[in-house]
């Protein structure tokens, strides 16, 4: 038996901090300290865990001081800043972030496809961006049909990937708009109510926002697979909570067949196919939303091509595009990093 932990949040009082609270008090990691970490406007505010109500504390050096393990999501700077700071310490720190996610020497995880990637000196592990990991869950397991050579995929993403403040934005916008009023957006640069945009990243020199350079450097690095041709179009919904996925898998010989593609993804963790033809029931995000697998459907031939197969996904960006993948980490890595307690 492992022995209890004393786990830090960095980022307790934003949306994937709550959900992290949420799946550690319901999980199997041995939870004997949990500390609330947050910037200052939220030091003093409590949050439930357990049936007790925690205390929200500063993020500080001393704050880590006997911590075994930290999750962060507080964004790159905070990443940047206090990671290190809990390496120091003794902690195993599982990020959020993106601010190790392409560092070489940094592992970035999706335990279902690449856990082998973690040796026993990181300790620091990156948490993948969340339109990447629901493509893989989706995508990955078909490397057992054949050898990829190109995705190409379109993302429709809610209002959960800016956080709270987005959500609400959401909310208030399309209650105003309602009441034939204006929306007027402040998270967002442009109204997110009735309406849909490139995603809120910068646009680089090749024309690509920032969340689509994302989901292809963070792809190939996955799938160990640095030429991969990947080819993504990142755009925001209206949707409140779950991102969802247009997919085309472009294999190096003639593509697997409808029935192969089902049995794969029907055996694979994480994943659950949701592909009713006869009555045109197919992966949403309404569904997606609040659970813990990605769901796969649409699953057809591509008939522009004999060597690509097509796909739709939608999995909840909060928990298992974040949250979730972060505790599942913890959960597969801490047993082999705390000595036993002797009984």
């Amino acid at each position: 038996m492992t022995r209890n932990l004393t786990v830090a949040i960095v980022g307790a009082t934003g949306a994937v901090g709550v959900e992290l609270i949420r799946l550690l008090e319901a999980g199997e990691l041995p939870v004997g300290e949990l500390r609330l970490l947050a910037s200052a406007r939220s030091v003093g505010k409590t949050l439930p865990f357990r049936g007790l109500l925690l205390p929200v504390d500063a993020t500080c050096d001393g704050a880590f001081a006997g911590v075994d393990l930290a999750f962060f999501s507080a964004g790159a700077s905070r990443s940047q800043a206090f990671a290190p700071v809990a390496v120091r310490h003794g902690a195993t720190v599982v990020d959020n972030s993106s601010a190790f996610r392409m560092d070489p020497d940094v592992p970035l995880v999706v335990p279902e496809i690449n856990f082998h990637a973690i040796q026993d000196r990181h300790r620091i592990i990156a948490n993948p961006n969340c339109s990447a990991i629901i493509l893989l869950m989706a995508v990955a397991p078909l490397r057992a049909l054949g050898r990829i050579r190109r995705i190409i995929v379109s993302t429709y993403q809610s209002a959960s990937g800016a956080g709270a403040a987005a959500m609400e934005e959401l909310r208030s916008q399309t209650a105003t708009v309602l009441a034939g009023g204006e929306a007027r957006p402040e998270v967002f640069d442009q109204p997110i109510a009735f309406n849909l945009f490139s995603h809120n990243t910068p646009i680089g020199v090749d024309g690509y926002n920032g969340e689509e350079t994302k989901v292809i450097e963070e792809t190939r690095k996955i799938l160990e697979a640095p030429d991969l041709g990947v080819n993504v179009t990142c755009v925001r919904v209206p949707v409140m909570r779950a991102h969802s996925e247009s997919i085309t898998v472009e294999f190096d010989d003639v593509a697997p067949s409808v029935d192969a593609v089902r049995e794969v993804l029907a055996g694979s963790p994480g994943v659950r196919i949701v592909d009713d033809r006869v009555a045109n029931r197919f992966p949403t995000p309404l569904e997606a939303s609040g659970g813990h697998d990605v769901l796969v459907g649409r699953i057809r031939p591509d008939l522009s091509s004999p060597r690509a197969i097509c796909l739709f996904a939608a999995g909840d960006q909060l928990l298992k595009g974040a949250a979730l993948n972060a505790v599942q980490i913890a959960e597969r890595l801490m047993p082999l990093r705390v000595a036993p307690v002797s009984v």
